[in-house]
């Protein structure tokens, strides 16, 4: 029980370290909550600083994640418990101990816990957001199609139960994150992610 509450505080901790804010001003010189959409994910970092930036910030994001869940499973000694710490990094990275609890929209952290409980699926959803991000250039409609699909391939691919509760729960957590995307995606106004510098 003493590591489980370890894994669980520490998983918390680690999601809330708010990497495009630390990267952004210490490399770039730029704080991420002062331009572009304000957020200081990856994808605010790609449009108002560039590549590197952005893809820095979803890696750390990303590594969140796959950090989180592994202390679950690998401290705390079962999969269900890399869902619950996998779970408690992305409420971290949304609620950050250090910003306040604010934070991002947990598409790079998601991933991460995907990527520790379910490398195929992870893998296979990367992909698809990586066609629908390359053809339309919205990233958000990528994260919101990949998100959807994580309980469905994790429901075929006959993943536990504890995974596809997982997923269906990520799925609506990450949907209603990108709320305010979906109205801009519905009249047309929403951003698309144009060639990196």
């Amino acid at each position: 029980m003493v590591e489980l509450i370890i894994a669980c505080i520490s998983s918390y901790v680690i999601g809330s370290i708010p990497n495009g804010l630390i990267l952004g001003k210490a490399i770039w010189g730029v704080d991420l909550r002062q331009h572009g959409s304000k957020n200081i994910g990856a994808t605010n970092a790609w449009r108002t600083i560039g590549k590197p930036a952005g893809i820095s910030i979803f890696v750390l994001d990303m590594l969140k994640g796959f950090l989180g869940a592994g202390l679950g499973v690998f401290y705390a000694g079962a999969p269900e418990y890399g869902v619950l710490c996998g779970i408690l990094a992305v409420v971290g990275h949304s609620w950050s101990l250090f910003l306040r609890f604010k934070g991002g929209k947990s598409v790079s952290t998601g991933l991460g816990v995907l990527i520790m409980l379910m490398p195929v699926i992870a893998g296979l959803v990367f992909l698809v957001w990586l066609a629908i991000v390359y053809v339309t250039r919205y990233v958000s409609l990528g994260s919101i199609v990949g998100a959807a699909l994580v309980p469905v391939l994790a429901y075929i691919f006959d993943m536990p139960p504890v995974y596809i509760g997982f997923g269906a729960l990520a799925a609506v957590f990450i949907i209603y994150r990108h709320k305010t995307n979906i109205e801009r995606l519905l009249n047309g106004t929403e951003s698309k992610i144009k060639a990196a510098r």
